[in-house]
């Protein structure tokens, strides 16, 4: 499978009027090739709209500039040499469309216009690429931004029990939505700036926390993540039933799942031995088997874990 960039992505997401040239150079029909040449070099550019009034009559270019050279027809009219009734691209329109109708017609450039055929604009591969690069250097410093400022608030905040907290609904037999919780809690940890493996710890705790809720309670539970200055607290409560069991349940290859969510590749029994083996601190608590509680701590520091985690 191709790998899916995140300039890929853009090409979808932004949209022309987002990148296109709106302060558009146009000339009428009764222009000469003469003046043509003079505004085309005088502005730097290599082909014009013609517009007659505030009506799109055509496009112009510099190809047609050089066939009337050659031919000794400078005196000839813009009207004459242009291509009447130009492919248009729509300002709505994703950049992907854009870059098909480049590929599709071998054309330099396309007006723009608005949703009711009305010129805003003109766009190149040029003015692509540069805008795209642009979007992508904004994301940067705005992520970049957001990372610096997320990661500060401990540091600014004067209670040394500051923490933030990450709450998840979880609904019992909601495949659909499986990982929904570990990838934002991940998400959110890395704009905190926490160290990668600590946020694949925690992503790991949290999937199989909320796969747990999933498969094995009958309307679901939350799953909440406290991060503090020094560690990751992750809890997940359900509205049961519970683990009548606890240390069978730990055992590698023990599951309750049903056979229909086993072979749909879920409940293998080894959930709560990847949470212990990602945690710092685990407990497990289901008083009379009526629901469980699960509480799991990673500490962000490994010089400030307890002596027999960090030994």
């Amino acid at each position: 499978m191709a790998e899916v960039t995140r300039l890929h992505e853009l090409t979808y997401e932004v949209k022309i009027g987002d990148v296109m040239t709106r302060q558009v150079i146009t000339v009428e029909p009764r222009t000469t090739m003469a003046e043509l040449r003079a505004i085309l070099r005088d502005h730097r550019i290599s082909g014009a709209p013609v517009l007659e009034g505030d009506v799109l009559v055509g496009i112009v270019s510099v190809e047609d500039l050089i066939k009337a050279l050659v031919a000794g027809e400078m005196g000839a009219s813009v009207g004459e040499k242009m291509t009447r009734n130009p492919v248009t691209v729509r300002a709505d329109e994703s950049v992907v469309m854009a870059i098909k109708y480049f590929n599709r017609h071998g054309y330099g450039r396309f007006p723009v216009v608005d949703a009711r055929g009305k010129l805003v604009g003109i766009l190149t591969r040029g003015d692509i690429i540069r805008g795209l690069l642009r979007q992508l250097e904004e994301e940067y410093h705005r992520e970049e931004a957001l990372r610096y400022r997320v990661s500060h608030i401990f540091e600014e905040l004067i209670s040394d029990l500051t923490s933030i907290t990450l709450r998840c609904r979880v609904e019992a037999q909601d495949f659909e939505s499986a990982g929904d919780a570990s990838s934002k809690i991940k998400r959110a940890l890395s704009r905190l700036a926490v160290p990668p493996q600590i946020a694949r710890r925690a992503a790991i705790v949290t999937y199989e926390l909320e796969m747990n809720i999933i498969i094995h309670t009958t309307s679901g539970g939350e799953i909440l993540a406290e991060i503090q200055p020094d560690r990751i607290i992750i809890r997940a409560v359900d509205t049961g039933p519970g683990i009548p069991d606890i240390e069978q349940a730990m055992q590698p290859g023990f599951s309750t799942a049903p056979d229909w969510v086993r072979e749909m590749g879920f409940g293998a029994g080894v959930g709560l031995n990847n949470v212990k083996r990602c945690a710092d601190e685990m407990l497990i608590e289901s008083p009379n088997a009526q629901y469980t509680s699960v509480k799991v701590v990673i500490y962000l520091d490994h010089e400030r874990r307890p002596a027999e985690k960090a030994a």
